[in-house]
């Protein structure tokens, strides 16, 4: 596609959309990360109350998601008869991995935790 992008503020990230879309279109089928291109996006944010993650999965539904949480790293894993994808994230802060909180809209992965505040106090003597 044909632009002039010096005075697109916009420019960096349509770019980004059409490298993402380029990564999908020419996956090989079969391949490991057919579908997902050869990175998919995941950010997680330290929020007042717990932790944040959000990852793009294109291509993917929700029945082939899979998520575990050890409370230090979340592994996200998608599997079809087509492809398999397998991540694990390290999360920025111990979580309390049973208050997980998980939504997926639109290939848009969410996940909250809570913090694990299950720290001890020591007594000096």
């Amino acid at each position: 596609m044909d632009r002039d992008d010096r005075d697109d503020p916009f420019g960096d990230f349509f770019e980004e959309i059409e490298r993402m879309m380029n990564e999908m279109a020419n996956g090989n089928p079969g391949s490991e990360d057919a579908g997902f291109g050869s990175a998919t996006h995941v950010d997680a944010y330290t929020t007042d109350d717990g932790v944040r993650l959000v990852a793009d999965l294109p291509a993917v539904s929700k029945e082939e998601l899979s998520l575990q949480c050890d409370g230090e790293a979340l592994t996200i894993s998608a599997a079809s008869d087509r492809r398999e994808y397998d991540e694990t994230v390290e999360l920025p802060v111990p979580v309390d991995e049973h208050s997980a909180d998980a939504t997926f809209n639109n290939g848009v992965l969410e996940v909250v935790f809570d913090r694990d505040d299950d720290s001890a106090s020591i007594d000096l003597e």
